[in-house]
């Protein structure tokens, strides 16, 4: 019935939801808003905490990448892969989001209340002095190992929660036609989380210190307390929400999902997963895209948070900008998602709305590295027009594309991409998204890591390597994009002929091949 019956062209914009489906996209809506919210949150604090502790800056974040996020990335799926394959769908959202509440709560009473008896500063120093400078950020990312969990937690909490999780589960519920009027609103509903966690993150950091609290001791350990406790809140009433949803029978126990699903059940292994994506042409584009994506938005930040290090030395300062720049990713992104993404997803191509998001990143990332490098000569006049500095005016310019960009993700990236694991089955489509969002963004986020790692050990400063990370950007982006016009063709021959795509076994990838190629 839902895609039977028509809306007016106002209610096709801003709600194009039946009555009937309110009990299923309400509860959904809001685990959406309350996991971007954490998201957001998270991003916030993470960076405030590895790029202002002690002896430590933005150069940390390469090394943290490769050497903490990668190997904790492959640690995640391996754990996700074998929790799904013996329990139930419906467990297995409880149980990994139990994993992440009670390590926030570890970090609240335990690890950042006893930071400085437990971070090693005195051997750090040694080594440091033994050391070119290059390493400073590999030896940071063990000077503050706690500080490096809270960051790795952070970043799964992205893959895991939100991109496998949330939006596997929105995936396996919903049909393709569902989906173009879904996610629209859903994203909507992740960009105006964003707003709020920006919101709070910026009120919480401006709080002076209160000797009267019983955690603490100083106004910025409290506001870590406080902005933590906030986090395992929202988890925990996800998880009321996830198991109101299957109460009301519009999840996992629906009777049109098991007969969507009927024989789809598989058991598999982390192996076998990146085997699914080495059979499936379609899959490889998918994780190409993911993969670059995630180099590109790295290249840019690690330069731009370098450059708002220099500005906001202090991690209240820090922290309260980022909140200010998510508040505006948040407004920035809703306004798109109104406004514009849906009906683009709605009346475009799937192929002209995913090149959108590259053609945003590579105009903005151009702009903001051309004023990067002329900040004091050809663009020095910029400044003293405004009456400000060239510092201030370089990082509002990294600002204004990182909120360009990260607004751009979260409306039409994701959503083209959630769009494009939809015509997958069941099998494919749970074990390709895991290897794909779980490793695919971690190798993303790590390859553009090892670059600058290799730059920093090379030349010394993120300063003086940004002109190589300028030119590799421009490489990335054009990968990109061939990827997704590659994608492109094979999703819209799936669609149009009502196809479900499975990845091929040995020795039927023969007989399937020429549906991929259709």
């Amino acid at each position: 019935m839902s895609s039977t019956i028509s809306f007016s062209r106002i209610r096709s914009y801003l709600w194009p939801i039946h009555r009937h489906e309110l009990k299923k996209f309400i509860p959904l809506l809001l685990i959406f808003f309350l996991v971007g919210f954490n998201y957001s949150l998270l991003r916030a604090i993470k960076d405030a905490l590895v790029v202002t502790a002690p002896s430590s800056g933005a150069e940390a974040l390469p090394f943290l990448k490769v050497w903490a996020i990668v190997p904790m990335a492959l640690l995640f799926t391996l754990l996700f892969t074998r929790v799904s394959n013996r329990l139930a769908r419906e467990k297995i959202f409880y149980t990994m989001m139990s994993i992440f509440i009670v390590f926030f709560l570890l970090f609240m009473f335990i690890l950042n209340p006893f930071q400085n008896a437990l971070h090693p500063h005195a051997f750090c120093d040694k080594i440091q002095q033994m050391l070119p400078q290059g390493f400073q950020g590999f030896i940071a990312m063990f000077r503050n190992w706690t500080f490096t969990l809270f960051y790795i937690m952070a970043e799964m909490w992205s893959t895991i929660i939100m991109t496998v999780l949330s939006w596997g589960f929105a995936n396996d519920v919903t049909s393709v036609k569902d989906a173009r009027r879904y996610y629209g609103l859903l994203g909507i509903g992740l960009n105006i989380a964003t707003i709020f966690a920006g919101s709070v993150a910026t009120s919480m950091s401006q709080n002076t210190f209160n000797a009267s609290l019983p955690f603490g001791k100083n106004a910025w350990d409290q506001t870590v307390f406080m902005l933590t406790g906030i986090i395992v809140l929202a988890g925990i009433l996800c998880m009321v929400l996830f198991r109101y949803i299957h109460n009301q029978g519009h999840g996992y126990n629906d009777p049109s999902y098991h007969q969507h699903n009927a024989g789809n059940e598989v058991k598999m292994g982390l192996r076998k997963n990146f085997a699914y994506l080495a059979k499936s042409k379609y899959l490889i584009s998918i994780a190409v895209i993911v993969v670059m994506y995630n180099i590109a938005i790295n290249l840019i930040e690690v330069v731009w948070k370098d450059q708002v290090k220099q500005l906001y030395p202090n991690p209240s300062d820090f922290n309260a900008y980022m909140g200010q720049v998510l508040t505006w990713i948040g407004i920035i992104a809703t306004v798109a998602s109104i406004f514009a993404s849906g009906t683009i997803i709605r009346k475009f191509s799937w192929t002209s709305s995913a090149l959108i998001s590259p053609l945003i990143l590579l105009v903005t990332g151009i702009a903001f590295f051309s004023y990067f490098f002329f900040k004091d000569s050809i663009f020095a006049s910029f400044a003293t027009f405004f009456g400000t500095t060239p510092l201030i005016l370089c990082v509002f310019f990294g600002s204004l594309q990182n909120c360009l960009a990260r607004a751009s993700k979260y409306t039409l990236f994701d959503a083209t991409k959630e769009l494009a694991f939809i015509p997958l089955s069941k099998e494919s489509k749970l074990k390709g998204k895991a290897a794909i969002d779980g490793i695919g963004s971690r190798l993303g986020k790590s390859g553009g890591a090892v670059i600058h790692q290799s730059l920093l050990m090379c030349i010394g400063t993120v300063s003086l390597s940004t002109p190589y990370v300028a030119f590799l950007l421009l490489f990335v982006i054009g990968a990109w994009m061939v990827a997704v016009k590659s994608l492109g063709k094979r999703f819209n021959a799936l669609v149009s002929h009502q196809e479900t795509l499975k990845v091929p076994d040995e020795e039927a990838q023969g007989q399937l091949q020429p549906a991929l190629k259709s």
